[in-house]
C-alpha cells in the first residue's frame, strides 16, 4: 500500500515538474506532445525526455563553434573581393530570398558554377570514384550512411588507391547512421591510411557523447577543393534496408566557386570532431568560374539560432507565383510549413507533393499520411510514388528556383538534424530538376480525396495517434 501511494505521489511530482520544464524555449506543438508522453507514462516519459527532450549539444562542441567562427574569419577574408567570387544580378523577387538565406545560413550567394544532376545510384558512385581516381591533393567525404556493403567497399578501395598516390583522404560518418561501417569497414580503411572519424558519437559511457537522435544527416564530397557533391544519396547500395524497395535519389555534382562553401561545411564538421582546423592554399584553392549557375549553400542544424531551412522554404512558398513541386520521403510538417502550402493554393498557385506510397518506417509513415486530409482539403495535389522509396528532397518554385539537398520536409530535419541544402537560382537547372520531378509524377498514382476518405477506420486512428507524436519523430 505504501509503495503504491509513493509511486502515485512520484508520478504527480513528475507531471507537475515537467509542466514547468517542458514549455520553456519550445514551440507549443512540441511541448504538448512531450507532456502527453509524460502524463501517459510518467516514469518512461521522464527518462525519454532526459535522453532526447532537450535540444542540447556537448559543451565541447558549443565551445568549438565559437572558436571556429572566430578563426574562420581569415578564410572568408582570403576570398573577399576575388574576381571569380561573383555575386550575380537577380530579379528583385529573388534578391529578397537571397538576403534571407544569407542571414539564415551566413554564406553568400555565388555565381559562376556548373551543376550536373544525377538520379541513378550507380551513376553517382561511378562518377564519384572517377573523381577520386583523379584527385591530386585531398578527398573529403561526409555521409550520414557509409555502408560496409559492395558500394561502400568500392568507394573505400578508391580512397585507398588515392592514399597510395599521396592524396589525403578524410572521411566523416555519422555515428548512428554508419554504425556498422564504423565497426566493420572503418578499421580496414584506417589500416590503409584513410582518416576516418565519427560525427556526433554516442554511448552511455562516452564523456563526449551526443544525443543519439541529434544526427549529422549531411551527404557531401569535396575533391581537391574544385569538385563537390551533395544531395540525398548515401554511400550504400540502392536496395539497402529492403531488397524489394529500391531508393531513388538526386545528387548534384558541382564545380565553381561554391565548392569552397561546401568545403567550409565539411571542414567545420571535421574540426568539431577532430580539433583540426584545415586552412591552406591546397584546401582552399583559387576559385574558378566554370558555368553560369548562381548557388547559395544553406547548412542547418541545432548549432544555428533559428530553424533556418524551415524559414527559407516557408518564405519561398509564400513568394511562389506560378507553380510549386515538392518531393520528400518523409512529410511531417510543422504548422507554418503546412499553412504556407495551403495558402499558396488559396492564392491560385498549384502545389504538388510527391511522396512514396510505401514507407520504410511505420510510425513516421502513419504520421505523414495523417496530413493528407489537410492537403487534399485545400487543393494540394498529392502523388504516391510507386517505383520504390522516393528519397530525393527537392522543391522547385515557378521554374526559376530549385531547392536540393539532404533535408526532408519534416520537423526532425528542420529542427534536430545537421543538414545541407542548396538553393539554385537558375531557370535551366530548375527546369532539369522539375523534369525529374515530373518523371516521378509519371511513376505515381494521384491520391483522390474520396478514395482516401474510404480507408479503414483502424488506419485513421493509427495515423491520428501517430500525428500527435509528430513533433517527436
Amino acid at each position: 500500500m505504501f509503495w503504491t501511494f509513493a509511486n502515485y505521489i512520484l508520478e504527480w511530482v513528475i507531471c507537475l515538474g515537467m509542466l514547468l520544464v517542458v514549455p520553456r524555449r519550445r514551440n507549443p506543438t512540441s511541448a504538448v506532445a512531450w507532456l502527453l508522453v509524460v502524463f501517459l507514462l510518467p516514469h518512461l516519459g521522464l527518462v525519454l525526455y532526459l535522453m532526447i527532450g532537450e535540444n542540447w549539444l556537448p559543451r565541447r562542441r558549443t565551445k568549438r563553434i565559437a572558436r571556429l567562427l572566430h578563426e574562420g574569419q581569415s578564410i572568408r577574408r582570403r576570398f573577399r573581393g576575388h574576381p571569380s567570387m561573383v555575386r550575380p544580378h537577380l530579379s528583385p523577387e529573388l534578391t529578397s530570398a537571397v538576403t534571407l538565406a544569407e542571414r539564415l545560413g551566413f554564406l553568400p550567394i555565388l555565381g559562376g558554377n556548373d551543376v550536373e544532376l544525377m538520379t541513378e545510384t550507380d551513376q553517382v558512385i561511378d562518377r564519384l570514384i572517377d573523381d577520386i581516381e583523379g584527385a591530386r591533393h585531398h578527398v573529403h567525404l561526409l555521409f550520414y550512411i557509409f555502408a560496409a556493403d559492395a558500394t561502400g567497399r568500392r568507394v573505400a578501395d578508391a580512397l585507398a588507391r588515392a592514399v597510395e598516390r599521396g592524396v589525403h583522404c578524410r572521411v566523416l560518418v555519422d555515428s548512428v547512421g554508419s554504425a556498422r561501417m564504423v565497426k566493420r569497414l572503418a578499421p580496414e580503411m584506417l589500416g590503409r591510411g584513410i582518416e576516418v572519424h565519427e560525427a556526433l558519437p554516442v554511448g552511455l559511457f562516452r564523456r563526449r557523447a551526443s544525443r543519439f537522435d541529434l544526427r549529422n544527416h549531411r551527404k557531401l564530397a569535396v575533391i581537391d577543393g574544385r569538385i563537390g557533391y551533395t544531395g540525398s544519396q548515401n554511400i550504400v547500395d540502392a536496395s539497402y534496408g529492403h531488397k524489394d524497395l529500391a531508393w531513388h535519389d538526386i545528387m548534384a555534382r558541382i564545380t565553381g566557386p561554391v565548392v569552397l562553401e561546401l568545403q567550409a561545411v565539411f571542414l567545420s564538421d571535421w574540426y568539431h570532431e577532430t580539433d583540426e582546423l584545415l586552412d591552406s592554399d591546397e584546401i582552399f584553392p583559387e576559385p574558378t568560374t566554370t558555368g553560369s549557375v548562381a548557388i547559395q549553400t544553406l547548412p542547418s542544424g541545432p548549432a544555428y539560432p533559428t530553424e533556418n531551412y524551415q524559414r527559407m522554404v516557408v518564405a519561398a512558398l509564400h513568394g511562389a507565383r506560378r507553380h510549386v513541386i515538392i518531393t520528400t520521403p518523409y512529410f511531417v510538417p510543422d504548422e507554418p510549413f503546412l499553412q504556407a502550402m495551403q495558402v499558396a493554393v488559396l492564392r491560385g498557385v498549384p502545389v504538388e507533393l510527391i511522396v512514396p506510397e510505401r514507407y520504410d518506417q511505420i510510425v513516421v509513415g502513419a504520421a505523414s499520411r495523417s496530413y493528407y486530409d489537410d492537403l487534399l482539403e485545400h487543393g494540394v495535389r498529392v502523388h504516391l510514388y510507386q517505383s520504390g522509396l522516393l528519397h530525393s528532397k527537392t522543391m522547385t518554385i515557378d521554374g526559376e528556383v530549385a531547392f536540393l539537398g539532404t533535408s526532408n520536409f519534416d520537423i526532425r530535419s528542420f529542427a534536430l538534424n545537421f543538414e545541407l541544402n542548396l538553393v539554385l537560382y537558375d531557370a535551366e537547372v530548375a527546369g532539369r530538376l522539375a523534369a525529374e520531378q515530373r518523371r516521378y509524377i509519371a511513376d505515381s498514382l494521384p491520391l483522390e480525396r474520396d478514395a482516401w476518405n474510404r480507408r479503414r477506420w483502424s488506419h485513421k486512428v493509427f495515423q491520428n495517434v501517430a500525428r500527435l507524436f509528430s513533433p517527436l519523430l
